[in-house]
């Protein structure tokens, strides 16, 4: 029996330093992938980058997991702009 080959999706998130990128990593990192048996993750940071590996059963698997990572990022980053450190500079600043 011929064993079924993963297919590979590494994506690279820029943010503005490494202490977002960490923050982003830590808020994806706790929620474990549902089909832990036909997906493999891992979250790295690499300077300013959160880089995501996926390792999947099936393109479709990969697809899905790729479009649920990138939802994540969106929110952890929008969140980040509205509560992180600069939003507090600003309204300092406009006080």
């Amino acid at each position: 029996m011929s064993e079924t080959p993963w297919h590979t999706v590494t994506i690279r998130v820029p943010f503005a330093n490494p202490k977002h990128a960490t923050i982003a990593m830590q808020v994806i990192d706790v929620d474990p992938e549902l089909q832990k048996e036909a997906v493999k993750r891992t979250l790295t940071v690499d300077g300013n980058d959160l880089v995501a590996s996926f390792a999947t059963s099936t393109v479709r698997l990969a697809r899905l997991t790729t479009n649920g990572f990138l939802e994540n990022v969106d929110l952890v980053a929008r969140t980040i702009g509205e509560f992180g450190e600069d939003s507090e500079r600003k309204q300092v600043i406009s006080r």
